[in-house]
């Protein structure tokens, strides 16, 4: 490929756990018409990428290598092919896909499959532990870091569609993931921050607001219109954007900030949708789900 069309054209990796959803993902991206290529050991990832000319790959978005500890040495090669594609102008993002233990052992088991590590003599539950304690380097790498122990193939497909614009076409290197959720159904693992929103006036409470959600300007003139919500939300914002920022500098790649009510449908979706609108205009890659908006 031309240098020009080299830096232009996204170069996305997909890795993980095994048992972590990284075949399910492939599919999504090929079906948004990306190249895909799974199982391509990590020192042959820049032959793969010096041989695609750009008229050959006209009709794709991108390519999509997958990755798993059987295709590269643990993080030092990873960081390798990394480093290399950056020198050629790429800047490749990392997607990490990771379920919980309990999770990956139900998957294997439904699926008869041997984990990858078992081969070497060792145990399920031994192959999975070893396996995470390899990639956590390259878990620390990851732009986003998705788990999936609560999702279906769909919710999967959704998710990538959703959480993948904060990668596309983003202007500072900190990507912010705006997750609303309700105290009731259990607050995100994922999280890094946590905020707790049931202080504020709460629309369920009027018949007639109740079949309404934070996305309904009512909900949001209700919630944040006045104090305490108005303040609240000020002094939030305010917050939020000297964190990240501060965050940002330091080095960090990524955040995911957990907002939730009750129910998850009417304070924490407006006041997270008021950020996320905040958040934009300071140039953060910023993307928003609303976990339970729909389960109230």
């Amino acid at each position: 490929m031309e240098s020009e069309a080299v830096a232009s054209f996204p170069i996305l990796v997909v890795t993980g756990l095994s048992g972590g959803g990284k075949s399910t993902v492939l599919r999504v991206f090929e079906d948004l018409r990306y190249f895909t290529i799974d199982g391509l050991p990590a020192s042959l990832a820049m032959q793969m990428v010096s041989i695609l000319d750009e008229r050959s790959l006209a009709r794709y978005r991108g390519l999509v290598l997958g990755m798993d500890l059987r295709h590269f040495e643990y993080d030092s090669q990873f960081q390798q092919v990394l480093a290399s594609m950056q020198e050629k102008g790429l800047a490749p993002a990392i997607i990490y896909m990771e379920a919980r233990p309990d999770v990956i052992i139900r998957r294997y088991k439904e699926t008869r499959r041997p984990h990858p590590l078992e081969s070497l003599g060792l145990g399920l539950e031994q192959a999975m532990e070893t396996e995470r304690r390899y990639l956590d380097p390259v878990r620390t790498m990851a732009d986003l870091i998705i788990d999936t122990s609560d999702y279906s193939i769909h919710d999967i497909r959704r998710i990538i569609q959703q959480k993948w614009s904060i990668i596309e076409g983003n202007r500072r290197s900190l990507r912010v993931h705006l997750l609303t959720f309700g105290f009731k159904f259990g607050t995100p693992a994922e999280a890094d921050m946590v905020f707790d929103l049931r202080f504020l006036p709460n629309p369920y409470h009027d018949p007639a607001l109740r079949p309404l959600s934070g996305k309904d300007p009512a909900i949001a003139d209700y919630v944040l219109g006045k104090n305490p919500g108005k303040e609240y939300l000020a002094r939030l914002t305010d917050f939020l954007h000297f964190t990240l920022s501060e965050m940002e500098a330091e080095g960090r790649y990524r955040i995911t900030i957990a907002i939730g009510c009750t129910g998850g449908r009417h304070r924490s979706v407006a006041t997270a949708e008021a950020l996320f609108d905040a958040l934009k205009k300071f140039d953060f890659a910023v993307s928003i789900e609303h976990r339970h908006m729909e389960l109230s």
